[in-house]
């Protein structure tokens, strides 16, 4: 039996995984951004782990919900499931960031540095990371004219380098990121073709599985299947130089 940490468990994906999770007997730390949302959560709750709240677009609050975390018990494992996707203009965070980046890579950062190190980590990504270019400059949309599709490619860029860049520097982590596919999910739409099930399974089996399949760090995942990410992922100088402007923007050193 594992403890597995779900960030964005209140709907779509994290939700799925969080009842399969429970389902095959694993014990499960749930999230919500706020107390309101985790009212959301009672159907699963009762056979939880624990809730732990805090809002992913918030620094401050982003620490708060490592401690959180950290005060259940280490887990052996965390999946960086919650993200944003559109917004028509350039959200700014607490701390002025954008909330895209802030949501989709600064939070996943942050957690991955204050979290106790689990055995496995698994990071959301997208098939739509290929269509992110691959300069590293302006990376907050400081100063470019507002781009939702390409701050959301970004966003799954850095993630999946992250990914990659934990499997490189924690020998001893099975860091992994994975594309599930264009789901039926409040963020991906009713509309979506994929399926929500098989959008959700790859990450659980990267979670808790002892398939040797599984037991592999460094790589990114759709369907069960490795694929070929962009080439910028898997780029030591772009890995390296990422982690660098991560860390001067949170003020949190990972390596």
């Amino acid at each position: 039996m594992a403890r597995v940490f779900i960030t964005g468990s209140t709907d779509g994906l994290g939700r799925a995984n969080a009842r399969t999770l429970l389902e095959e007997g694993h014990e499960v730390l749930l999230h919500a951004r706020t107390r309101e949302r985790a009212a959301s959560l009672d159907e699963v709750a009762p056979q939880a782990a624990g809730i732990v709240i805090g809002d992913l677009s918030s620094a401050a609050e982003t620490r708060d919900l490592a401690g959180q975390v950290n005060a259940h018990g280490r887990v052996d494992a965390v999946i960086h499931n919650a993200g944003v996707y559109l917004s028509p203009g350039r959200v700014a965070t607490p701390e002025g960031h954008s909330r895209t980046l802030a949501v989709n890579v600064l939070a996943p950062y942050i957690l991955t540095a204050l979290i106790e190190r689990p055995g496995r980590l698994i990071y959301l990504s997208s098939g739509m990371h290929r269509g992110a270019g691959g300069s590293l400059d302006d990376i907050d949309w400081t100063a470019r004219r507002w781009n939702a599709g390409a701050a959301y490619s970004e966003s799954k860029l850095h993630v999946s380098a992250l990914s990659a860049s934990v499997a490189r520097h924690w020998p001893g982590v099975l860091s992994n990121s994975v594309d599930p596919g264009w789901v039926p999910t409040r963020m991906g739409g009713a509309a979506a073709p994929d399926d929500l099930a098989l959008g959700g399974d790859t990450q659980t089996w990267l979670a808790v599985s002892n398939d040797p399949a599984a037991l592999v760090s460094g790589r990114y995942w759709h369907h069960r299947r490795p694929q070929k990410p962009a080439p910028a992922v898997t780029d030591t100088a772009f890995q390296d130089r990422l982690t660098d402007i991560l860390a001067g923007l949170t003020g949190v050193t990972l390596f």
